[in-house]
């Protein structure tokens, strides 16, 4: 039987409020503010590093990721205490978005530099894009993996899947041999079943035309991102002595 700990319900909570915030503020108001802008945007924010996941686009989103912090999250939480469950959790999250947007901003700046080599001025690009365009001349000039990149400049990151995934990794981790049931009938190691959905994002990034995202607005390398996060944390506190101790 599952039992609900006190971190998780909590973030639970927080989420499904700003979830019914969105609802009756607006989503427009919701994403300006806190969804992820990239970092060259003027609508980025810094609290949008942390902010940005707990904001989800449909019942659909909020409830997966939801799920599974139900299921996975308690036992990171036993084993750790709640305060140490937290730090990994918002660092999942933060790690996430900063090492995917960290790659997007290379590859923006690295359509905008083709573009400067065509005679184009960076800043009136920067200009057409802050208003929301684009240009038919750019389309012919660049990739369509280029263009993509481009307008990554004006994708938002939303959702807890990085921290979600970094859960995922860590409970992989920790109780690798544990079984859950496939369809309620199939017995699946998790380390399997983890290592499967996490090198199926992996395939699905590259199979995208962005960087960042791909077809349908999934996030494919921010879900392997909060999963590396969640890794190497891993690593470092077991190399450290670390992964014992709790912190309440």
């Amino acid at each position: 039987m599952f039992r609900m700990t006190e971190v998780v319900k909590q973030l639970i909570i927080i989420n499904i409020i700003f979830f019914v915030g969105k609802i009756i503020i607006g989503q427009s108001i919701i994403y300006e503010y806190l969804a992820f802008h990239y970092f060259g945007n003027p609508s980025f924010k810094p609290w949008q590093i942390v902010s940005y996941m707990f904001i989800h686009a449909d019942i659909r989103h909020i409830f997966f990721n939801m799920l599974l912090l139900f299921f996975f999250g308690p036992s990171l939480e036993d084993q750790w205490g709640g305060s140490k469950f937290l730090f990994f959790y918002l660092s999942c999250g933060v790690g996430a978005i900063l090492a995917t947007q960290g790659i997007s901003y290379f590859a923006f700046h690295d359509s905008l530099n083709i573009l400067a080599t065509e005679g184009y001025n960076k800043a009136d690009v920067l200009a057409v894009l802050n208003e929301g365009k684009s240009m038919v001349k750019w389309e012919e000039i660049l990739t369509l993996r280029e263009f993509n990149n481009l307008m990554s400049y004006r994708v938002i990151g939303i959702g807890a899947s990085g921290a979600i995934y970094g859960v995922l990794a860590a409970f992989a981790f920790l109780f690798p041999n544990r079984e859950v049931y496939l369809m309620f009938v199939l017995p699946v190691k998790i380390k399997y079943l983890i290592a499967f959905y996490i090198i199926g994002d992996l395939i699905s990034g590259f199979k995208g035309q962005m960087i960042i995202g791909a077809a349908g607005g999934v996030g494919y390398f921010g879900h392997v991102g909060g999963a590396l996060i969640g890794f190497l944390m891993m690593l470092y506190w077991k190399n450290h002595q670390f992964k014992n101790n709790r912190w309440n």
